[in-house]
């Protein structure tokens, strides 16, 4: 690489402030080894193809989703892009492991010496209560030639970046997996039958993917789970993205995440597939991930499940548009990406005083899943509310201080943020459903049978109904939300809930930043998306 060679700052990729908590224990070993994801921009823009109905109130029948080879073939990274950055990588001693150009990703290793160089950027170690990680601060930067080819560089910093949206309750032993009163817990299968999910439809030939950065699933405890459930055990499988793995280890870490996803969504749809991508928590794990899974060829999921995320502050700006344009990509292919809103209220866990935004869940083409306290009796909804137990358990919901109000959103009335600016905003939930862990899951997680809430509950609750109606319509619903905000929302297709608050906004009749339009009405959403 040219001592004086003319560089040019990748947009968005000023990484700020270590974490809050974090102190640096000096520079990354210069021949210490690790890897890095390189996105390059698309070939054809998607904003030019009008017949894919990306903000247009169409019914399902009506769109033209992309098939994923079709995708490939028009809207893929161009080769040539890719050659000049596996030559640049080259040219600064660095690996190229391996290329995708419809994931636009060129995979990259090398030692820290070589990638600071490659980057113009100085990586540290960085100590903090969870452990440590290797940051850096500042924007990157590469040669003027790749200016407007490079979009963003992701796995230098190897903080963690998003937290699971689930919370346990706490409760005394010996509670079975059908033996509860039904107005404080319930079984996947119950709250299908409460939210009226079309009785006659299972998810066969669909497949539902779910996103996981840590925990594992035991066999053991699916096929238990489902025997008590009578039905019979998913077919599961695994697949690993960056080294990540099926890692389960005990009731108070993140397998109380991945079982609740798994038994969730299998237990709505007990005959999809279910593939779960395992991927380390940090930016360049979680986006390599979602587009491995967006991508996927083999198990072609319909629809996904993400029940991680963070505060829109914490992220980078070339990670919220690399993760946006993937969901955007997912939306071209007709496959349904939902993502949980948090569980912390408006405050999104920040402690600032603030109203924050959850991302992914705040990209536009997220359906992000909001969370209710549910009372049933008799086999009937006899009470749903905003849920809203204290300021660390709380359905999430807000506005977004990155992505402007989407076309589908302007006649929602979506309140202005106020921080930095007052401006309008992507808004979110969309949807809701039951997250209070006090009106809670039945789930079986290392062994044990326990009650699990929280809007990570939500996401593979919808998915399952997604899975659900793809069966049911013959195609898949795809991006839904312009439906949601158009014709789809009327017709009973939703219990509106009108009653509560997530600390900053109120519930009040129609959509709000609280539970979205509400929990759904899975036949008459059905009918609705028929037309």
């Amino acid at each position: 690489m040219a001592q004086f060679q003319i560089r040019t700052t990748i947009p968005g990729s000023d990484r700020g402030q270590p974490l809050h908590d974090a102190r640096i224990l000096g520079p990354v070993a210069a021949d210490e080894r690790f890897e890095i994801t390189v996105r390059v921009k698309r070939g054809t823009p998607l904003a030019s193809l009008p017949d894919q109905g990306l903000y247009a109130d169409q019914l399902p029948a009506r769109r033209r989703y992309l098939a994923r080879s079709d995708y490939a073939e028009r809207h893929a990274a161009p080769q040539a892009d890719l050659a000049k950055v596996a030559a640049f990588a080259r040219d600064c001693g660095l690996v190229v492991l391996a290329s995708d150009a419809a994931r636009r990703s060129v995979f990259l290793s090398g030692n820290a010496a070589q990638i600071g160089q490659a980057f113009d950027t100085v990586v540290e170690y960085h100590e903090h209560d969870g452990g440590v990680y290797r940051g850096r601060s500042g924007a990157l930067s590469v040669p003027s030639e790749l200016a407007g080819v490079i979009e963003g560089v992701f796995g230098i910093d190897d903080r963690p970046v998003a937290k699971p949206h689930f919370q346990q309750r706490r409760q005394s032993p010996g509670i079975g997996i059908v033996a509860h009163a039904a107005s404080a817990a319930f079984t996947p299968p119950q709250l299908a039958r409460l939210y009226n999910f079309p009785p006659d439809q299972n998810g066969a030939g669909q497949c539902i993917g779910i996103i996981e950065l840590g925990g594992g699933y035991r066999s053991a405890d699916l096929n238990a789970y489902f025997a008590k459930l009578r039905l019979d055990p998913p077919q599961v499988v695994t697949v690993r993205v960056d080294g990540g793995r099926n890692q389960p280890s005990g009731v108070d870490s993140a397998d109380g995440e991945v079982m609740l996803d798994i038994e969730v969504a299998a237990a709505i749809a007990p005959k999809a597939r279910i593939a779960v991508y395992f991927a380390p928590n940090t930016d360049k794990g979680f986006l390599d991930a979602l587009t491995l899974a967006i991508h996927d060829q083999v198990n072609q999921p319909s629809v996904i499940s993400i029940s991680w995320g963070a505060a829109e502050i914490n992220w980078t700006a070339q990670a919220k548009s690399s993760f946006d344009q993937a969901l955007q990509t997912a939306a071209a292919l007709g496959v349904t990406v939902c993502v949980a809103t948090g569980d912390n209220g408006s405050d999104d866990g920040m402690g600032d005083g603030r109203p924050h935004a959850d991302f992914p869940a705040s990209s536009p083409y997220a359906l992000a899943c909001g969370g209710s306290k549910l009372i049933a009796s008799a086999g009937k909804i006899s009470s749903e509310v905003v849920w809203n137990e204290s300021t660390t358990s709380a359905t999430g919901g807000g506005v977004s201080d990155f992505f402007d109000t989407p076309a589908y959103q302007l006649k929602a009335g979506v309140p202005l943020t106020a921080y930095p600016k007052a401006r309008a905003g992507r808004a979110i939930p969309d949807v809701a459903g039951d997250a209070d862990p006090a009106t809670g899951y039945v789930v079986r997680v290392d062994g044990q049978d326990m009650v699990i809430g929280g809007t990570s509950a939500v996401a593979p609750l919808w998915a399952g109904l997604i899975a659900l109606m793809n069966q049911r319509l013959g195609h898949p619903v795809g991006f839904i939300n312009p439906m949601l905000y158009g014709s789809a929302h009327g017709n009973g297709a939703f219990q509106d809930i009108v009653s509560g608050n997530n600390g900053a906004f109120k519930a009040h009749p129609g959509w709000d930043a609280c539970t979205g339009w509400g929990s759904p009405n899975g036949v008459n959403l059905l009918h609705a998306l028929k037309g």
